[in-house]
């Protein structure tokens, strides 16, 4: 076996995965205002970008050949109430940034989150009412938020809520507003994990969530659960899988993309990310390696895409090569 390892030349010939910008998905985090740059504390390197500054965010992505960019908005506190309404507001923070980007930099997709967490005064991604998410009125909100972010320019729609029948209720309502082309990339096995305190840092969901989020998403217990969810948002009109945290589930994504065959992503969410910037920022590990070994870990598992904070760190790796 040492023979195909003995040189670089042959490692490379006998590879059985490989990285390229074509995988990637690039988060980015908006904000109001203009030319400002605010740093997420929690995670290392990432920061929040005005309009003017995610623009420019796009055309770098455009450059290196990420092919998409995810949008999560930080709403003002002032904006955030019970209901979420802001999130159908058509000039909202998401929308303003969509219909900029896609202004100036036309051949980038654009992905959004289709949740209210960013939108309510709770933290919540649905409705609630005496404590209970509500499922069905909570579908209704989500299927117009995805139209207002469809009419701003959204490519791929990504519903993060987790709550039941949205997939379907959002495809019937964009084919019947003539968004036929527009992607739906379903959060299809989004767990209760404790790896999003920083994504939730940096969209303020952290100083205003009451309680926990375990009655809509999956329990971290569960694998034969991924293959109902799944089996639902395929029939109902899911174009995308999504398997979210990543790296400990790796078996949820292999087992996703070996039962369907569809177009799978794995999310490598803020948790993980943060971990290994840490664990580098301190010696513990070297960091770029480190980096490396968890992306191509998602491509052996059947990934034919990962959302990372880390896209555009490795896109450009990838250029210098």
């Amino acid at each position: 076996m040492r023979r195909n390892r003995r040189s670089d030349w042959s490692r490379r010939l006998i590879r059985e995965n490989a990285i390229t910008a074509n995988d990637l998905i690039w988060p980015i985090f908006v904000l109001d205002g203009e030319n400002k740059i605010q740093p997420v504390s929690s995670m290392p390197g990432v920061d929040r970008l005005s309009i003017d500054n995610a623009v420019r965010a796009a055309e770098k992505a455009a450059k290196l050949g990420i092919p998409v960019l995810a949008l999560f908005p930080y709403t003002d506190p002032a904006l955030r109430d019970d209901t979420g309404t802001e999130a159908l507001n058509e000039n909202n923070l998401t929308c303003r940034a969509l219909r900029a980007i896609k202004k100036e930099v036309p051949e980038i997709g654009l992905m959004t989150d289709v949740a209210l967490d960013p939108y309510t005064s709770h933290g919540h991604d649905g409705l609630m009412r005496d404590g209970v998410i509500l499922n069905d009125e909570t579908v209704e909100q989500l299927t117009r938020q995805a139209l207002v972010q469809a009419e701003a320019g959204s490519d791929i729609i990504g519903p993060s809520d987790m709550m039941d029948g949205r997939i379907g209720a959002i495809r019937q309502a964009l084919d019947c507003g003539d968004y036929l082309d527009v992607q739906i990339m379903a959060y299809t096995a989004k767990y209760a994990s404790a790896f999003y305190g920083p994504f939730r840092d940096a969209v303020g969901a952290n100083a205003t969530l009451k309680g926990d989020k375990q009655t809509y998403q999956m329990d971290p217990c569960n694998s034969d659960e991924a293959l109902i969810e799944a089996e639902l948002d395929i029939s109902e009109g899911a174009d995308m899988l999504m398997v979210k945290p990543g790296m400990p589930y790796l078996d949820i994504l292999r087992r996703l993309k070996d039962s369907f065959a569809m177009p799978t992503f794995a999310y490598q969410v803020s948790g993980e990310y943060a971990m290994l910037c840490a664990a580098g920022q301190n010696g513990w590990l070297d960091q770029d390696r480190a980096m490396w070994e968890s992306l191509i870990a998602f491509k052996r598992a059947g990934a034919d895409g990962i959302l990372t904070y880390f896209a555009p760190k490795i896109a450009e790796a990838l250029a210098n090569k």
